[in-house]
């Protein structure tokens, strides 16, 4: 079954200070490269360069070069299924946030995986395990959560 994953899962991927949550962005990533059925959003992909070249908190230098996130970037589109927003994504995106009080971010993200039917939503930053609308979602760097 087709799964939405969320730009925290790639960025964790290149994230060397989590351990843990590396190899398990690298596990699920990997999975979904194998079977197929991994999709990615068109915002996942600007929020994972974004995220990946801005400095840390304490001027830590960037997870990656701007050269190294663009470079990823096009492996990704290459790798993965690229979902684009479309009017009535961006409308569902509006009735989430009200609905579910998510963070724009989050209720665009959500609106990806119920306007394209996908199901499990990978991601850390919704309630484990909830149900919004049709989509479940799934944290997958808790303890008891395989890849």
């Amino acid at each position: 079954m087709a799964f939405l994953v969320d730009t925290n899962v790639l960025v964790y991927r290149f994230d060397p200070r989590f351990p843990n949550k590396q190899r398990k962005a690298t596990e699920l990533l990997r999975s979904g490269i194998e079977s197929g059925e991994a999709r990615l959003s068109h915002q996942a992909l600007v929020e994972f360069v974004a995220a990946t070249t801005r400095l840390g908190r304490l001027g830590e230098p960037p997870l990656l070069t701007r050269d190294e996130a663009l470079r990823e970037a096009e492996e990704l589109l290459a790798q993965f299924l690229v979902l684009y927003p479309v009017e009535s994504l961006l409308r569902l995106a509006f009735r989430g946030a009200a609905t579910y009080g998510l963070s724009w971010f989050d209720a665009h993200m959500w609106a990806y995986a119920e306007h394209y039917g996908l199901s499990p939503l990978y991601s850390e930053d919704f309630h484990h395990d909830g149900l919004y609308g049709t989509v479940r979602v799934v944290d997958p760097f808790r303890e008891d959560q395989a890849p």
